[in-house]
């Protein structure tokens, strides 16, 4: 097959696996996906691949170090003002949540990086605990795999590394499971539908459900099958976001169920572990002994290698002989953040975006590139940020510059292949069952090279990622 024939395939396939139905927007009416199409996935090299596979060990100690550490915050063992930054903007009874005893050691299931290749290495700018794309890049990778491509994690590798996860959870080789989707994250709705039929297929019962179609007994909770016939569910993928909890129909009952054990539900209510002021926390000099003891010898050199150098937006002043650290302009310690306003945009290779727990905080929502604002604008983000320390912290991260590549595409309005220079994003799915993590594939999202913000944008190039011989 040629290019133009593989994307054609690639185009063809997508409507049968029912992926992206009704999610098309400004894209050509022959155009069966929301992002432009590749004959290729995204190549990487084998030691690229070794230090990805390394990566998900990294990130379970880490998310583990965090858990410990706000623990140890909310009982006084460590400063109390730790638990208070992750606690900032949350209700009393999401801070309840992830305090319970229930839930005391669990951390998520799915782990998922964002992560830009630089000149530098790898810097990984996010992470996120209830991804989506988990069912599309499960999907495109099996069609890249049918072409011939030694695609990572390989055909299935989505799949079974989910499934995995789950049997883990349910401590059962054909457990039931319940995929339980909010209106807030309705357009992930269809690729979890492929999920459900994925899992299904490799012996993990799966329903895909709204909040409202979850049926609550003290014995347990139920959703119906094909045949409207109840059964009785082992594991719920909590597919919702906490700060959306006042929208989530029974969302109490459910939490219930997770408390009384009677289901076992991932990933944990644990609001303070989506947080990106985490990694802020991870660059705090006061908790580097804690960091060095909790994550060894091998965890803690290899992200703050990767880790950019993030702050907390705090709007609280400073006492005059302060600083706020690691943070200079030309050389000049930063000691107020308004300082930060005056500065000319070359120097303003930083970007301003919510913490967490907010409608904001995912989907590059709320992003301020300071280089790629005007004055007036980044100003404005600045203060933004410190007008909501109290209800939706902000961080500040050093911005980092993906490196330039080529890819092609199939353009559907001249019928040919074109090629673009262009910047990726990746983001590898990593799936965790006890002390083991297994890299279940990268999606490669690949922007315009003149653009700021990367992410699935319509002009974007979205394919899985595959080994370079």
């Amino acid at each position: 097959m040629d290019a133009r024939h593989k994307c054609l395939f690639i185009n063809d396939e997508i409507p049968k696996a029912k992926l992206f139905e009704g999610q098309k927007r400004d894209v050509h009416p022959d155009c069966n996906t929301s992002w432009r199409i590749s004959p290729e996935p995204f190549w990487i090299f084998q030691e690229d691949l070794r230090w990805f596979e390394a990566l998900g060990t990294h990130l379970l100690n880490f998310y583990r170090a965090c858990n410990l550490l706000y623990s140890q915050s909310a009982r006084g063992i460590q400063p109390t003002w730790i638990a208070d930054y992750l606690e900032l903007g949350k209700p009393e009874k999401v801070i309840r949540y992830g305090r319970m005893n229930r839930f005391k050691s669990q951390l998520p299931g799915v782990l998922r990086p964002d992560i830009l290749p630089t000149a530098d290495g790898m810097a990984i700018t996010e992470l996120d605990s209830i991804p989506g794309f988990i069912g599309a890049t499960g999907c495109l990778s099996m069609l890249y795999a049918k072409l011939g491509y030694p695609v990572i994690g390989g055909s299935e590798g989505m799949v079974r590394g989910y499934a995995e996860m789950i049997r883990a959870l349910a401590k059962k080789e054909h457990p039931t499971l319940a995929i339980v989707v909010s209106d807030e994250s309705k357009d992930y709705w269809a690729e979890m539908i492929w999920l459900e039929a994925a899992l299904c297929e490799v012996g993990v019962r799966t329903r895909t459900v709204k909040p409202n179609e979850v049926i609550f007994t003290e014995a347990g909770l139920f959703v119906a099958d094909e045949v409207g016939e109840k059964m009785a569910v082992d594991v719920f993928y909590r597919f919702y976001e906490l700060f959306d909890l006042p929208n989530i129909p029974k969302a109490e009952l459910m939490f219930y169920s997770a408390k009384k054990r009677t289901v076992v539900m991932t990933p944990p209510p644990k609001a303070y572990l989506e947080e990106k002021l985490c990694l802020a926390l991870f660059h705090h000099p006061a908790l580097q002994p804690f960091w060095k003891r909790h994550l060894g010898k091998k965890t803690y050199p290899f992200l703050q290698k990767t880790i950019p150098q993030t702050w907390i937006l705090d709007a609280r002043p400073l006492p005059p002989h302060a600083v706020i650290p690691n943070l200079a302009v030309d050389g000049n310690p930063v000691t107020d953040w308004r300082q930060l306003s005056d500065v000319t945009q070359r120097q303003r290779e930083l970007v301003i975006k919510p913490s967490g727990f907010s409608e904001l905080a995912w989907g590059s929502r709320g992003v301020a590139i300071g280089h790629d604002l005007p004055t007036e604008a980044w100003e404005s983000a600045v203060e933004n940020g410190l007008a909501n320390f109290e209800k939706t912290p902000y961080v500040l991260q050093q911005f980092h510059t993906a490196k330039r590549v080529r890819m092609q595409y199939y353009d559907f309005d001249t019928g040919d292949m074109q090629e673009m220079a262009c910047r990726p994003l990746l983001r590898p799915y990593y799936f965790v069952t006890g002390n083991t993590v297994t890299l279940g594939g990268i999606q490669a999202a690949v922007c315009p090279a003149d653009k700021k913000i990367l992410h699935g944008m319509v002009d974007s190039i979205i394919v899985p990622c595959a080994i370079k011989s």
